[in-house]
């Protein structure tokens, strides 16, 4: 014998796969593949040694394999007599044995069976549900359907409702020694804490999609809250802290406060893994349309996290959904409702970025792709609704004014020639008088007028940096002029009107965007430094303080927490105000002077690189530096201001100067928004010192203040932090009050 082998039946001859061949008799025997009982085939590993030679009748095959190998189809060293397990099955930990009626299973067949098990019990668990049934989250190993009978009773908790007497007892003993207590409610999700019940997700749900949702209608308001969750659980929660801005579940009190941190957290965990979710770019197409509250620009992610968007999108191909196998590993089939569902979140996505891009004054990150062009008969499934349609081409209007405006690659700050932007702005004037007809004439609704009268705006702002010598120089302002009141009517206006999707209650200003927020913001700072300037001679100046004033009262009504950038540029816009009366100092608005106009470079724009929000971070600037150079306090004793006054500095600034401006400039409306101040009365009108500083004698409205607090002064010498003025003069002011969410109003 040549080498060992191992006997496993009489006559036939074994040896281990990885020894030598041996046992050679009568010339040598062949190794063969066996035959198993019932005619299987053995496995690779199975074989046997004819001793005799061809000429001798073959013994019958020898399983040689494990059924775990067998079933890989993998070779075998299992030792049969005496039994020994195999390595493979010693190493895995596998029970290693073999049978003679051991048959193959098929990973697909077996995980088809099982997909198909699961199916079913889930609509098991729907017809349940729709029948009135709830889950008993009290069971220690699975979860038990409750009748509808008995889960509102005190004894819901039970696993089996007919549980009488004694043995009722012992199962609410147990059911309290496990922490249940009776009527507690039933949660079902959670986030770090964070616990909502069906009830409570239902009321979130409803409020996102009856007042959120018509300004992005990309989502499906006939799908349960619990697909969505199954679909990505950061899409259910984006939906949740939307609703939350201005509604808080009686389960739930102060739930966006307390859902801030946890979301946070969780969407940047997502964001970092990869591949992918298609509905974690929809959730992100939210969260920058709403971003959670802040107190400054410096803790804003929406810019970034819009970016993070567009890239994840392209990432997966929703840009070509067409082709969407090309970024799989495996081929993908979409059916029209996919296909279409997909083409809408694409152009969303593209409408976010542009609101983004424009609303921050940066470059835009959006991609007009042939995914996006309108063209004549294409399928009906790349078509978007009529309102995704007209906003889509507002926004691609605003992104060809961006980048021909303030994308000028021969100026270091990327601002269009005077003569070439005074080119560009006859070109688009036109273009957006065909756009205003096209869209005007289809009635579409406030959300789309609203963003349409945004876009003029975006335009117009390129006034401020023109030059007093420029051609047409006070037509350009005088449009400017008619374009900001003409935008701010128009917000006003819907700020009494009520939601698109809403039944009941909940104007439509409270819920806007913050893109439309950003605008309203940038429309009142520009109503104020025209009336501020030489330019007020040729305006009604009554109107502009009206609408001034009425601005102050509907960007504060934007505000979500108490102290938030909202809240606290609509106080740094009550400063602004009262620390110059221009009515007073200026000669040249008393109705009796007929003198001309004289036009100077005080309207022009020291911060220029922010596009058209340079108008905004440029006011800012100034007003920070005017308050230094003036003595009139510094940055310290800003900071000790008592956090308390901002509360009663808050109706005294919504009349501002009350006392020279006429009792039916403001409505009713205007004081009821300000909820946080309903209860207090200060009649103080001596106090007219605005919002953030009550009690600072260094913004009396007495004071000697130059006629135009926003021209007229150089910068200095100091470092500037220009990615984020705001912060540097907002921050530290007051600090950033989580604890205290103002009232909301329609809930």
């Amino acid at each position: 014998m040549d080498g060992p082998s191992i006997m496993t039946a009489p006559g036939a001859v074994s040896m281990s796969p990885t020894s030598p061949m041996s046992s050679r008799q009568g010339g040598g025997a062949k190794r063969k593949r066996s035959t198993g009982v019932g005619g299987l085939e053995s496995s690779p590993g199975s074989f046997v040694d004819d001793e005799h030679g061809d000429d001798k009748k073959r013994q019958p095959g020898v399983k040689r394999a494990c059924n775990e190998c067998r079933q890989q189809k993998l070779r075998c060293d299992v030792i049969q007599d005496p039994f020994q397990s195999c390595s493979r099955c010693r190493r895995l930990k596998l029970d290693c044995k073999i049978e003679s009626n051991f048959k193959r299973v098929g990973k697909r067949s077996k995980h088809a069976e099982m997909e198909k098990e699961i199916e079913r019990l889930r609509r098991n668990v729907a017809k349940a549900k729709q029948q009135g049934f709830a889950l008993d989250a009290a069971g220690d190993d699975d979860d038990t359907l409750v009748s509808p009978a008995t889960q509102n009773t005190p004894y819901a908790h039970t696993r089996n409702p007919s549980l009488m007497g004694s043995d009722e007892a012992v199962s609410s003993l147990l059911h309290l020694k496990r922490g249940g207590a009776y009527n507690a409610p039933q949660y079902a999700y959670e986030l770090d804490g964070i616990r909502l019940t069906e009830e409570d997700t239902a009321h979130l749900f409803n409020e996102f999609f009856a007042f959120y949702h018509p300004f992005l209608p990309f989502l499906n308001s006939q799908q349960p809250p619990d697909q969505y969750y199954q679909q990505h659980a950061l899409l259910f929660w984006t939906i949740v802290a939307v609703a939350a801005r201005r509604y808080s579940p009686p389960n739930a009190p102060d739930l966006l406060n307390h859902l801030s941190a946890p979301l946070t957290r969780y969407l940047w965990t997502t964001i970092g893994e990869v591949p992918s979710s298609y509905f974690v770019v929809k959730a992100m197409c939210l969260l920058c349309a709403w971003p959670l509250p802040t107190s400054t620009t410096a803790s804003d992610p929406t810019h970034i996290l819009t970016g993070v968007m567009m890239k994840t999108a392209t990432g997966i191909g929703l840009h070509r959904p067409n082709h969407i196998q090309d970024f799989s590993r495996v081929s993908v089939e979409l059916n029209k409702e996919q296909l279409s569902d997909r083409v809408t979140t694409w152009a969303v996505c593209n409408i976010v970025a542009q609101n983004v891009g424009t609303g921050y004054g940066q470059p835009a990150s959006s991609l007009y792709d042939w995914t996006l062009a309108l063209r004549a008969g294409d399928d009906n499934v790349l078509k978007l609704s009529p309102e995704l349609e007209a906003r889509l081409q507002i926004e691609r209007f605003c992104d060809k004014v961006s980048k021909e405006m303030y994308s000028n690659a021969s100026d270091p700050r990327g601002v269009a020639g005077d003569e070439h932007r005074a080119m560009l702005m006859r070109i688009y004037r036109r273009d957006y008088a065909e756009l205003q007809a096209l869209i005007l004439s289809q009635r579409l609704g406030t959300v789309v007028n609203l963003h349409l009268k945004a876009a003029a705006l975006h335009m117009r702002l390129a006034g401020f940096f023109d030059s007093s010598t420029t051609p047409g120089y006070m037509d350009d302002l005088m449009g400017l002029w008619r374009t900001a009141t003409a935008f701010l009517d128009e917000v006003l206006e819907s700020s009494q009107a009520k939601s698109p999707g809403a039944k009941q209650g909940g104007n439509l200003l409270q819920y806007a965007t913050n893109y439309i927020q950003q605008m309203l913001v940038a429309a009142g700072f520009t109503v104020l430094k025209l009336i501020r300037s030489f330019f007020a001679k040729t305006v009604d100046f009554q109107r502009g303080r009206n609408l001034f004033h009425a601005t102050v009262a509907a960007i504060r009504r934007t505000s979500v927490v108490h102290n938030d950038l909202q809240w606290r540029l609509a106080e740094l816009m009550v400063q602004m105000w009262n620390g110059a009366r221009l009515e007073h100092s200026n000669p040249t608005l008393h109705p009796q002077d007929d003198s001309p106009v004289h036009v100077d470079d005080s309207l022009q724009l020291k911060v220029r690189c922010r596009h058209s929000m340079s108008l905004v971070f440029d006011s800012v600037w100034r007003w920070r530096e005017e308050y230094q150079a003036q003595g009139r306090g510094t940055l310290e004793s800003i900071k000790q201001t008592n956090l308390e006054s901002a509360n009663e500095s808050s109706e005294s600034s919504t009349h501002l100067d009350s006392t020279l401006m006429p009792a039916q400039a403001l409505t009713s409306g205007m004081l009821h928004a300000n909820g946080n101040n309903t209860n207090n009365n200060n009649n103080n009108n001596n106090n007219n010192n605005g919002g953030l500083t009550p009690n600072a004698t260094a913004l009396s409205a007495t004071s000697s203040a130059p006629n135009s607090m926003l021209g007229g002064l150089s910068y200095g010498e100091t470092n500037y932090d220009f990615f984020d003025p705001q912060n540097w003069m907002l921050d530290g002011l007051l600090d950033f009050n989580y604890s205290y969410v103002p009232p909301m109003e329609g809930t």
